[in-house]
């Protein structure tokens, strides 16, 4: 059997915190029940930011991460990023009330953030441009098969040890990486700028990126016309054009703006946005459908879900290798009509009654299909073309629109599903959220297919310089 090559030892190697910190994102839907059995039904309101506080933190710190990443070194903040993570969920598993695991997991999505972008600029530079595509494939697939199959590991584990599980069974991952990680990488940083992050641009990042997802999160709650989410739309927006406005004018800023002027950046990341609303409606409101409607428990919807994410796995390699080769617009135009179409067959089949085999099962197998070819190619679309000097900042970029998207789509689901039980059919509620993803998906596969497309020789230069 031939040895691994090194790039494939570093792929490896980052998959496992980038599966880690995906898994987390959706993994503890199954166990929010046990949550409140413990620490009290009275604290619902509470416990709901164990799910906010991570997406807020997530979000807000990619950017920033990802220029750390390039002036102080992609294997330092993707080691320490690892060690965060650990540290925030060995705080989650011990913590004693609502509080002290709120804060946990915002300290577990401060190392999540850090690792990410670190993550695919550590595995960039290992691969030549024509094989990067496929590289970013299985990268990305990681994520999404890892967010997609958290309610199949996220009941297994609960059901079986509690869910205080959820968050051990990180640790003796995130530590193997950690020491694989020392040995096996090498340290790479951008040489051409300053040592010193731009602070201020970093808080004001921060600060917008997070107040914005905070927006999306709680719109539910408030109220979407309320006063309360427009004032602090309104102060995320200022600090958004603040941070813009900030970019322009120093010398080593933390986001380059023109990476946004290149056009496969721009509409890979329009598309991620649109595309991440859908996908991540898509399985919240599954799970839910399966427990409410069709009476699953934890482990059993989450074994539902299954074949999705393994048909995911099992397309996202070949499509990675293909994607350079037939255009990643292509790909992921495909993959959004096998997903969007089989969310709306299963919307217009979907019955009171449970029908697995003959109608969820073959339906999974098809939408599954439409994730491996469209999730992983977006990340590589946004990413493969870039210069090396921006790679950390580039996956950053990509990310955070994806956790953008991702917060937004499930506000909206959440909203829709919440809107519909004070009607006579509460049922409505999961047929008009399936209708929002797949038309978001849609938009997903149209914007790639009018404005993607592949650099030439003179934007590769460009971007270069």
């Amino acid at each position: 059997m031939p040895a691994l090559s090194r790039g494939t030892k570093i792929l490896a190697l980052t998959s496992i915190g980038v599966f880690l910190v995906s898994l987390d994102v959706s993994v503890l839907n199954v166990a929010f029940g046990d949550m409140l059995r413990d620490f009290g039904t009275d604290r619902r309101r509470e416990l709901t930011w164990i799910f906010s506080g991570y997406n807020i933190a997530y979000a807000a710190g990619l950017l920033t991460a990802g220029r750390l990443a390039d002036v102080l070194g992609r294997k330092r903040i993707f080691l320490w990023g690892l060690g965060v993570f650990a540290v925030g969920s060995f705080m989650c598993g011990v913590a004693p009330n609502p509080e002290f695991l709120i804060a946990a997991r915002v300290v577990q999505a401060i190392g999540g953030a850090m690792l990410t972008p670190a993550s695919l600029a550590l595995v960039l530079p290992e691969f030549p441009i024509e094989r990067r595509s496929a590289a970013i494939g299985i990268w990305g697939a990681i994520g999404g098969i890892a967010a997609a199959s958290g309610p199949t590991i996220g009941g297994l584990l609960v059901e079986s040890l509690g869910w205080r599980w959820i968050f051990f069974v990180n640790l003796p991952f995130s530590l193997l990486a950690i020491v694989v990680g020392v040995r096996l990488l090498h340290e790479s940083r951008e040489s051409t700028v300053f040592r010193r992050p731009d602070l201020l641009g970093a808080l004001l990042a921060m600060g917008g990126v997070g107040l914005l997802t905070l927006v999306i999160v709680q719109s539910d709650d408030w109220g979407w016309l309320a006063v309360r989410p427009g004032i602090v739309l309104a102060i995320g927006i200022v600090m958004l054009l603040a941070f813009v406005a900030r970019c322009r004018v120093v010398d080593d800023p933390v986001l380059d703006l023109g990476l946004m002027k290149l056009r496969f950046v721009s509409a890979a990341n329009i598309s991620a946005l649109v595309f991440s609303a859908g996908f991540f409606g898509m399985f919240f409101v599954n799970v839910q459908f399966l427990q409410q409607v069709w009476g699953y428990s934890a482990t059993g919807s989450g074994l539902a879900m299954t074949p999705g994410p393994l048909t995911a796995a099992f397309v996202a390699y070949p499509a990675g290798r293909m994607a350079h080769r037939v255009g990643h617009h292509r790909l992921i135009a495909v993959g959004a009509v096998l997903l969007a179409g089989g969310i709306t067959l299963l919307n217009l089949l979907a019955e009171d009654t449970a029908r697995y085999w003959s109608m969820y099962f073959p339906l999974m197998v098809i939408t599954g299909a439409g994730v491996g070819l469209s999730l992983s190619s977006l990340s590589s679309a946004a990413t493969a073309y870039l210069p090396s000097a921006r790679y950390a900042m580039g996956s950053a970029l990509n990310t955070t629109f994806r956790q953008v998207g991702a917060a937004l789509g499930l506000a909206i689901v959440a909203a829709l599903l919440t809107a519909a039980l004070s009607t006579d059919d509460p049922s409505q509620g999961f047929h008009r959220a399936w209708w929002f993803v797949s038309v978001s998906v849609a938009i997903g596969g149209v914007v790639m297919m009018v404005l993607f497309r592949r650099p030439n020789a003179e934007e590769l230069s460009r971007a270069d310089a």
